[in-house]
């Protein structure tokens, strides 16, 4: 199908789910839709993934590709990307293995490091894993104070505590193994907190750098769901080696990952200019206000021809 009639693909619009991410999920597919709807599609349907006619009704609409608005366990981790495979409907960002990967911490974490990009050091505890006091004490002398404590499998900010004291990491240990995921205690890297989107196939590029202002411990819920005139500064205010890097290493780390259509990389400036990367979202949260269409507005992408543009590289090849 061409570029010139791409608008008059059927869509289908996934979101919901069951993860503790449903309901931003659903946000992010109401606006997807109407995005969408406002670019020129002229039959876009939005299906909840927990309707238990979900599998039914996506088989039986016909539909030119999936644009997948889920974010967590069953949207983000490849699991409904395999159906989709399986049911040979097309799809929106990444597939299978690449989001599998980006969805746990650990094996991203690995992929970074045998690329060649900064991140955190940090120990990786087994589902439902309670440490001995002597562990506890050995994993501060390593890591030091503060630490961040996280499952590595869900995501925006979900079971993820700040420790500022030994006696806080058993607790918190416990808080992000809740749902019998491995857990990442990780060093806490003080610095500028950005997120740099990537967007494209077998050439991505970066878009502008936002700046995540903040007064919190840290970018959590309440903060990420404030409006984003509060926290967003683009472009980031970074030194323009530094800026230029921290591109590089965006996609760099889409690329180490495999993604596809586009990537979200959070990172750290350190003090002395150095990017470390804390992780990479293979579906970036996806209303007008969100991080990612907040950047590609700024170089003249409006969130319809954002996702209009989302919809052709799910396509491309």
């Amino acid at each position: 199908m061409v570029a010139d009639d791409i608008t008059n693909c059927k869509v289908a619009v996934l979101a919901g789910g069951w993860s503790d991410e449903r309901e931003i999920s659903l946000a992010s597919g109401k606006a997807c839709k109407e995005a969408l709807e406002k670019a020129g599609f002229s039959s876009v349907d939005l299906l909840d993934v927990a309707d238990p006619n979900f599998v039914r009704d996506l088989t039986a609409g016909s539909y030119d590709v999936a644009f997948i608005a889920m974010h967590g366990h069953y949207g983000e981790d490849g699991s409904i990307q395999g159906l989709l495979d399986i049911l040979h409907v097309p799809y929106t960002f990444s597939k299978v293995l690449a989001s599998a990967m980006g969805t746990a911490k650990e094996v991203s974490k690995a992929m970074f490091r045998k690329a060649g990009i900064p991140t955190p050091k940090g120990v990786e505890l087994p589902p439902n894993y309670q440490p001995s006091k002597d562990e506890i004490a050995q994993i501060v002398s390593t890591l030091g104070l503060p630490l961040f404590v996280k499952p590595s499998g869900n995501g925006s900010s979900y079971g993820v505590t700040k420790v500022t004291c030994e006696e806080q990491l058993p607790d918190a240990i416990e808080h992000a193994s809740a749902d019998g995921e491995i857990v990442l205690v990780e060093q806490c890297i003080e610095g500028t907190e950005i997120t740099v989107p990537v967007i494209g196939n077998s050439d991505p590029e970066a878009l502008p750098i936002v700046e995540i202002v903040t007064n919190a411990d840290f970018y959590d819920l309440k903060v990420k769901y404030e409006p984003a005139s509060l926290h967003h500064v683009i472009p980031a205010r970074l030194d323009k080696d530094v800026y230029a890097r921290a591109q590089e290493l965006a996609v760099l780390a889409h690329k180490a990952l495999g993604c596809r259509g586009v990537s979200r990389s959070d990172f750290i400036i350190t003090k002395d200019g150095e990017p470390v990367i804390l992780e990479t979202n293979t579906i970036p949260g996806m209303t007008e206000t969100s991080l990612l269409p907040d950047s590609a507005r700024h170089v003249g992408i409006e969130f319809p021809q954002l996702c209009k543009r989302i919809v052709e590289l799910a396509l491309e090849n």
